[in-house]
């Protein structure tokens, strides 16, 4: 009932807060005719958080695919959008709990993700570590400009984990599905990979710390 219409079009993911609270993102530009572009949260009765929707502005301009929280309540989004409220920001952004963008986490990523000769590129997996470093995989060659294949690591504050990036050689030969961060740190990546850093790799393979 309290969703009425509900989306006019496809959610991809939901992911719920510590307090209840729902974030449901997808395709959709609507819930019960009102415009929602792509991103809602929605209280734990189901009624929308109208603030958070203002925070968001005028929304994504294409889909968000996966949504992580971290332990301080901030929401880290990532899909193939290129924008948010109007202001480029290239397949991840965080938010404050609040919906606000986290200015310096974007100021880090600088340009954004993207793919070499191709406007396909998205983010489609986060996993946070329990010591607040962000995984990230998806199909993208570069990170503000620079050669960043498919999988990475973040530190909290949105910089590239350089020693991490640079152990994974020239990483995984397609882009990874999951991440799963098992309880000794060790990190179990799978996706379409036949290859890890020039190796073979046959769809899933598990990094040290």
């Amino acid at each position: 009932t309290s969703l009425g219409a509900g989306f006019n079009r496809r959610v991809e993911v939901v992911a719920i807060q510590s307090d209840g609270k729902i974030l449901v993102g997808g395709v959709f530009t609507s819930l019960n005719g009102i415009t929602r572009n792509r991103f809602v949260r929605l209280n734990s009765n189901v009624t929308v958080d109208t603030t958070f929707s203002s925070n968001l502005g005028t929304g994504f301009d294409l889909t968000p695919y996966v949504v992580a929280i971290q332990s301080n309540g901030k929401i880290l989004v990532g899909g193939n959008f290129t924008s948010l409220d109007g202001i480029t920001r290239r397949h991840l952004v965080r938010l404050e709990s609040d919906g606000q963008v986290d200015e310096g986490f974007s100021s880090n990523l600088g340009s954004g993700f993207s793919l070499t000769n191709s406007a396909a590129s998205y983010v489609g997996v986060i996993e946070i570590q329990p010591d607040g470093k962000i995984l990230v995989g998806g199909r993208f060659s570069s990170l503000n400009g620079i050669d960043r294949n498919s999988f990475l690591r973040l530190e909290e504050s949105g910089t590239v984990d350089e020693g991490f990036y640079t152990n994974l050689g020239t990483g995984p030969s397609s882009f990874p599905k999951s991440i799963k961060v098992q309880s000794d740190n060790k990190i179990l990546v799978v996706g379409a990979f036949q290859f890890w850093d020039g190796n073979v790799r046959r769809s899933i393979v598990r990094l040290l710390p």
